[in-house]
């Protein structure tokens, strides 16, 4: 009998020997890691974490909504009406009628000819990359993009042309050079980038696309539900929805549930209902999601200027509330009229990965709650301590968290200043 031939590798051997693994055990150790922390009530400004009332400045749920007693009516009846899942895709016996109300509200509100609704947003942008670049086609991408947008690139086989962060004289070499590639191109870019909480310069984006034959698609997943008059997101807010070829949007920041969607010209969105594997063979949303986004899309379209107004008056105050610390912010970019185009999220510059992992947990230990984002969620040295807003923080809220940061960065003399 011969000896059975082993693999030269061990594909475990990564998860044992990867380049971070040294990092993640000393942080463990010390009680360091900034993630998977337990959230132990509903998520609002003020949370329980871990058994301390915590100001929760570290959230999506821009406009508050996952408390409204409307939106939580929405999930209960869904819940009642459809029971805890449908076990199936959307294809074969997964849609309700639910799931048709929301694509129709959803295509009215960005006004398009019509809309899908995903399981997951991370699967709306998977999904629609996926299926409709082809390994001929090129996608240019804002290095800054969602890993779900880099993820469907990839998926699909098409070229990809990154340009960096926010610079338009990059994209537009992208732009020549993918006129070479042969086949279809398609730019992708976020409205409001979700770690450095500024926007994309849309109307230089559309100028080129429209100078290079190129589709354009935006991710509005921090947009949708914030910028905008209706709250449509950042095509609305520039005037430019007629230019955007695609949008996507999710229901897990703003619209207070969990799924995605995206929205668009009639026989692309079929198409995707028919072609795109992530629809075809996801299980559909559990009922009580899509009652809740349904239900806090109406009172988006019903209630969103006020909501809008107090949500971007928070990030307005908190930011220059930093600024008044002495600490860098990241600046969220101006409107065409150089009125600043404010968003929800409000990230401070630290640098070293280390150093805002240490701010983080002294923030922590005090009260505060921030994400941090650090290699590879952003460049190498440019970690950043991500806050973001709710249009239910109060100035309350907001002053006892900016009188904490202020005791608690008396120990970090080096952090970047302003």
């Amino acid at each position: 009998m011969s000896e059975t031939a082993k693999a030269p590798v061990d594909v475990f051997e990564k998860a044992r020997s990867h380049d971070r693994l040294e990092q993640l055990e000393a942080a463990k150790e010390h009680d360091l890691l900034p993630y998977f922390r337990l959230l132990t009530s509903q998520a609002g400004p003020v949370v329980e974490m871990e058994g301390r009332e915590t100001i929760m400045l570290g959230s999506n749920n821009y406009l508050g909504l996952t408390g409204d007693e409307r939106v939580k009516a929405g999930a209960r009846e869904a819940l009642e009406t459809y029971g805890t899942g449908v076990t199936g895709s959307r294809l074969l016996n997964g849609t309700t009628p639910l799931h048709l109300e929301l694509e129709r509200e959803l295509a009215e509100w960005m006004e398009t000819e019509d809309a899908i609704v995903f399981t997951t947003g991370y699967q709306a942008n998977a999904g629609a990359l996926g299926t409709i670049l082809g390994p001929g086609d090129t996608v240019i991408c804002d290095s800054g993009d969602h890993a779900s947008i880099l993820d469907g690139c990839r998926l699909a086989g098409a070229k990809l042309r990154p340009f960096r962060h926010n610079r338009m004289e990059k994209l537009e070499k992208m732009l020549g050079r993918a006129a070479e590639d042969g086949g279809g191109v398609l730019v992708v870019v976020d409205g409001v980038f979700s770690m450095e909480g500024d926007v994309c310069d849309l109307p230089r984006i559309v100028e080129l696309c429209q100078a290079y034959g190129a589709r354009l698609m935006l991710d509005e997943a921090h947009g949708a539900g914030v910028l905008g008059a209706r709250g449509a997101g950042a095509a609305e807010l520039f005037g430019l929805e007629d230019a955007v070829d695609l949008r996507m949007g999710t229901f897990s920041k703003s619209l207070a549930s969990c799924g995605g969607f995206v929205a668009g010209p009639a026989d692309v969105v079929e198409y995707l209902r028919i072609s795109s594997r992530a629809f075809i063979f996801s299980a559909s949303a559990v009922p009580a999601a899509v009652g809740a986004a349904l239900a806090a899309l109406r009172v988006i379209r019903s209630e969103g200027p006020e909501l809008f107004a107090r949500l971007l008056a928070n990030a307005e105050y908190l930011r220059e509330g930093l600024r008044d610390l002495g600490l860098r912010v990241v600046e969220p970019g101006t409107l065409p009229d150089g009125s600043v185009a404010t968003t929800p999220v409000v990230p401070v510059v630290v640098g070293d990965d280390w150093q805002a992992v240490l701010l983080w947990k002294a923030l922590f230990e005090a009260g505060i709650y921030t994400n941090v984002a650090i290699h590879p969620a952003v460049p190498p040295g440019g970690a950043l301590l991500r806050t973001s807003l709710m249009a239910t923080h109060d100035r309350e809220h907001l002053d006892g968290a900016l009188g904490t940061i202020a005791r608690v960065i008396a120990d970090f003399p080096d952090l970047p200043r302003a």
